[in-house]
Formats: C-alpha cells, structure tokens, sequence
C-alpha cells in the first residue's frame, strides 16, 4: 500500500511540474510564470526553470530580485522569459524530482537559490546542455559544484553570499564586549553552513573564545538547541544556514528572554530578530544572478563566466532587539549602519 500511495504521489508531482512548465498552474500559488513586458516582434520565448530550496525571507528576496531584473532586462535583450518557479521545501528528494522535471521540460536555464537546490540542479542537468545558474551558495567550490570561482567549468555558474566572520564578530566585540563565549546553532546536513562554521571555528580558537556546537536537523530543533546553548553562552552566532533561517524568530524570542545576542549572517534574520550582522544585500545578491541568467541566454556560455562573489557588505542591527537585551547602539547613525527599527 505504501508504495502504491508513493507511486500515486510521484505522478501527481510531474504532471503537476508539467502543467507549470507550459504556462503556470493554477493550483500551485507558487509557481510564478510571469514575462518580460512589451517584448519586441521576433523577441525569443525562453524558459527559465527557478527552484528554491524552502521558503524564508532571504532566499524570498533573492528569488524576487532575480525575477524583477528578467523582466526589467528581458525585452531589451531581445527576449520573452518566461518563469517557472517551485519550492523545493527544503527536502532533497522533492529538489531532485523538480530539477529532473525541469530537464525533460527542456527549459533553457535552471536557477536555483542555496545550496542543496544548486546541487540537486547540477545533479539533475549533467549532460543535458541546460545551463545551471545558483544563488546564496556560501562555497561553491567546497559544495563540489565548480573547479574554481575564477573558471568555473562545466555548464554552471552564479554568485555567492561568503560571509565575512571576521567583520562579524568585530561588530560582536564592539556592541557586546561582556560577551566571552558562543554557541553555533546550525544544520550539520547543510554544506554552506560547514563552511562557514569551519571558518569561525578558527576564528575563535585563533581568539581563544570558547564556543559550544548546537546541532539541529529541522527547524522543529531549533528552540530546544537555543535554550541548550543560551544555558552554556554569553552569545548565539548562526550561519546562513536554512533550517535555522526558517525557524529565526523562534531563536529570536528564546535570545530575547535570556537577554543574550544572537548574532548572524544574513540582514533577514536580523529583521527576524537576530541583534546583528555584517552581511550581505541579498536583493543586490539576486540582481547579479539576473544579471548572469540574461548573458547565458544571450549566448555567453555558463562556465565562462566567473563566479560572483558580493563584497559589499554592510552592518545592520536590529533596534528593537537592541533595546530588549540592553544593547546601547546609540553610537551607530544612517552612515553606520542600517538600523531596523521592527521585527519581520
């Protein structure tokens, strides 16, 4: 019966996929089919097959630059895009499903923001000539999805949100010098964010900060490894890391009751809550992926084009927070730093 009911389930995804990739599916409020307006005569139809890892603000912010900047610069490129967009609800097997989907669709580029949906999609367009752009993936070279940000190789290439830990706890150590110990919240299943905790790791030993490792599968483990690490730490530092992106403002609200920072990597989870960041622009982020979609469409093969790393970084701290915990940022103006004055 089980493998009935999985059968079942399986075909109802591809036709489901199906029905999307020629022109959107009303059932499916995700899916977003949208074009480029006032096209010229003779423009080229072209597919754009966009996958998601999960839903949270982040990756739906980068998911929304890079489809406003198709539309901006698609009928000056002398094309009509179409977009074909599903999320892959953060499960491996769904993100293999939907790239494989998007291969027999024969779409004519596949997007994919963060790391496990780029891995699925490279997976799923081997030896097919789709080109594979992705988006938010902290290491691609460690990820294993190209031969080096300067020449990528193969048929795929994107931009990255690498962190800038350094900066990051400089801004910890100004806004809460008390702070003495850390714990590191993140999803050990998530290559982008073992990249990022290995760079802290020796950062703080090179420090001699102590930290404390809070591991967690889904984002149902986030509060009790919050509560875990809050009992042990003076601090909370998180990753880029989905799962707990997805479940920050329950992080957020534990921090915020023990009066304790939680520092992260990503301006989305500040405005979920998080203290601070020196992080990345995550709508600039999505603009350079558009950016690079539009060139491989007009002709420029994908693994020529360099990896894209942003390095404008900025600080944003969130102000209510601040204020909660009892963290004095009244050092900090416009032309310091971005300061959020709401929680998401």
């Amino acid at each position: 019966m089980k493998k009935l009911t999985a059968l079942f389930l399986a075909v109802l995804m591809t036709l489901a996929l199906g029905a999307c990739s020629s022109g959107g599916n009303a059932s499916n409020p995700g899916a977003n089919t949208g074009s480029a307006p006032a096209a010229p005569e003779g423009a080229k139809e072209v597919t754009v097959g966009l996958i998601q890892l999960m839903e949270h603000p982040s990756l739906d912010e980068i998911r929304g630059a890079i489809t406003a900047r198709l539309e901006e610069k698609a009928a000056e490129n002398g094309l009509t895009v179409k977009v074909n967009y599903q999320n892959g609800q953060g499960d491996t097997s769904t993100i293999n499903t939907i790239c494989q989907q998007f291969v027999a669709n024969k779409v004519d580029v596949i997007v994919a923001i963060a790391t496990p949906a780029a891995q699925g999609a490279a997976t799923a367009a081997q030896g097919s000539g789709i080109p594979v752009v992705f988006s938010a993936v902290t290491d691609p070279v460690d990820a294993g999805l190209v031969e080096s940000l300067e020449a990528p190789g193969g048929n795929i290439t994107g931009t990255s949100d690498a962190i800038p830990v350094e900066k990051i706890f400089a801004l910890a150590q100004e806004l809460t010098p008390e702070v003495k110990s850390y714990g590191l919240i993140y999803n050990t299943s998530e290559d982008n964010s073992l990249s990022v905790i290995a760079q802290v790791k020796t950062y703080l030993d090179g420090q001699q900060i102590p930290y404390t490792e809070g591991a967690v599968t889904t984002s149902a483990d986030v509060q009790t490894s919050a509560r875990n690490l809050l009992g042990q730490c003076d601090a909370i530092f998180a990753p880029i890391d989905n799962t707990v992106a997805s479940a920050m403002a329950v992080l957020a609200d534990e921090a915020i009751q023990a009066k304790k920072p939680v520092y992260v990597a990503a301006d989305s989870m500040v405005a979920d809550g998080g203290l601070a960041t020196v992080g990345v622009n995550y709508t600039n982020l999505g603009s350079q992926t558009g950016d690079m979609v539009l060139k491989i469409l007009t002709g420029t093969p994908a693994g020529e084009i360099p990896v894209e790393v942003l390095r404008d970084n900025a600080i944003v701290i969130n102000g209510n927070t601040a204020g909660a915990i009892g963290v004095d940022i009244s050092k900090y103006g416009p032309s310091d730093a971005n300061i959020i004055s709401a929680v998401n």
